[in-house]
């Protein structure tokens, strides 16, 4: 498969934080002209079998995604699954565990904004969450916005919900080592997503993709919708230093709150083995089963 395909391989729908449906995820996705399409929810897989057949039925190529939430040196990282079998008790079982703790963490989240003159926050945020399981920071921000605390959501990060702001609580994910064996184990690929946005030092980084790689991982994210051109290049050299492939995608959540549409990246930089080269057994094409899992196990 060509290494300047138009894939976009990490986007949200309803079924965690995103705004719009698998199926018109799928719409949107081809109408710019994506050529190879994931839905990456967050910490949960029950819009894949939407999301399979919505691009089957429009022919659009398709890898089963998520998006992990994982704890590493205090910091929250995401690791994207592309190309695994849905059905997989371990990967299923393991993201259950990794949802868990949520609600409790919401609620949290809520106390300390009413600390600060915010209330009703959780219930405010239970508004925009499709699935209560699955509550985040982003559905309080849509919240915040909505009675005027700030103006966009891009705000709301800067001014709550993160480390030493108001409403930030820390959450115990699953262990880097477990999210990446959960998708190896159901025959995918482990992708670090947009690396630029952890606030590591070069060595606390280094140990990141150190581990990453010895547990298995195989993927980075290079071109993602929250990396500056610069950033692009660096993690092209980062991928290359640790043998990953690449991977690329917009991180699109909304059409009202998303700087990158899908669709829109550049290419990936030269040199590099696109991570689609690793799953090209795994894509299911227009004429595919929508259900189908992924057949061969790595």
């Amino acid at each position: 498969m060509s290494p300047t395909l138009n894939a976009d391989l990490h986007c949200h729908s309803t079924v965690s934080d995103g705004t719009l449906t698998p199926e018109a995820l799928a719409e949107r996705a081809k109408a710019n002209g994506v050529e190879l399409w994931a839905l990456t929810d967050h910490d949960e897989i029950g819009g894949q079998q939407r999301a399979a057949a919505a691009a089957q039925a429009i022919g659009l190529q398709y890898l089963t995604g998520v998006e992990i939430s994982v704890t590493f040196i205090h910091q929250t990282v995401h690791i994207v699954g592309l190309g695994f079998d849905p059905e997989n008790q371990a990967l299923k079982d393991g993201l259950l565990q990794t949802r868990d703790g949520r609600g409790q963490r919401a609620m949290e989240m809520s106390e300390s904004l009413a600390k600060v003159g915010i209330k009703g926050a959780y219930e405010g945020a239970l508004k925009y969450a499709g699935n209560k399981a699955l509550i985040s920071r982003t559905h309080f921000a849509r919240f915040m916005v909505e009675t005027g605390v700030c103006r966009e959501t891009n705000e709301v990060f800067r001014k709550y919900l993160t480390e030493g702001k108001p409403g930030y609580v820390e959450h115990r994910w699953a262990s880097l080592k477990n999210a990446v064996t959960w998708i190896r184990d159901a025959g995918g690929v482990a992708v670090i997503a947009h690396p630029a946005r952890y606030k590591f030092s070069a060595n606390e980084e280094f140990a990141l993709f150190s581990e990453f790689k010895a547990h298995g991982g195989q993927g980075v994210e290079v071109v993602t919708g929250s990396h500056t051109p610069a950033e692009y290049l660096s993690y092209a050299d980062t991928a290359r230093e640790f043998g990953l492939a690449a991977s690329r995608g917009s991180d699109f959540h909304s059409p009202d709150e998303s700087h990158t549409e899908l669709g829109t990246l550049p290419p990936l930089p030269g040199q590099l083995t696109p991570v689609w080269e690793l799953v090209a057994d795994r894509i299911r094409h227009s004429s595919a089963s929508p259900v189908a899992g992924a057949a061969t196990g790595r």
